[in-house]
């Protein structure tokens, strides 16, 4: 039990700053952000959305306030990564190891947190 504790605490830690280290780039360094988003080809209108719904998700994942909303931030964060994933792909500009390691602390921490605190389905299934 220590151990999945261990795993969990440092995979979700990292993800979480990760995200939150993106937001505030977003946020206090937009000039590089909209560089980015030109370069791979998304609207630069969602720089500061994005940026919001990324602080959102940290929170929500850290505070367990609602499972509901704490499955819908990892889920969102996991379609981020992905995204970026196959632009940064496309467009071959070498910038895909972020979204490689996003996924990766994305997976672990999700599974993990399975394991510390049980199944959301089995809590709270809508379908039963």
């Amino acid at each position: 039990m220590k151990r999945n504790k261990i795993i969990y605490w440092v995979t979700t830690g990292l993800l979480c700053l990760l995200f939150f280290a993106s937001a505030m780039m977003y946020i206090f360094n937009y000039p590089r952000a909209e560089g980015f988003f030109i370069s791979l080809g998304f609207p630069t209108w969602l720089i500061y959305p994005l940026a919001i719904l990324k602080l959102l998700g940290v929170a929500a994942i850290l505070t367990k306030k609602s499972n509901f909303i704490k499955e819908l931030a990892y889920a969102g964060f996991l379609f981020d990564a992905i995204l970026a994933l196959a632009a940064h792909l496309i467009v071959s500009d070498g910038e895909f190891p972020g979204a490689v390691l996003a996924i990766t602390l994305l997976t672990v921490s999700w599974i993990y947190d399975r394991k510390m605190f049980g199944n959301y389905q089995q809590k709270f299934s809508i379908l039963n």
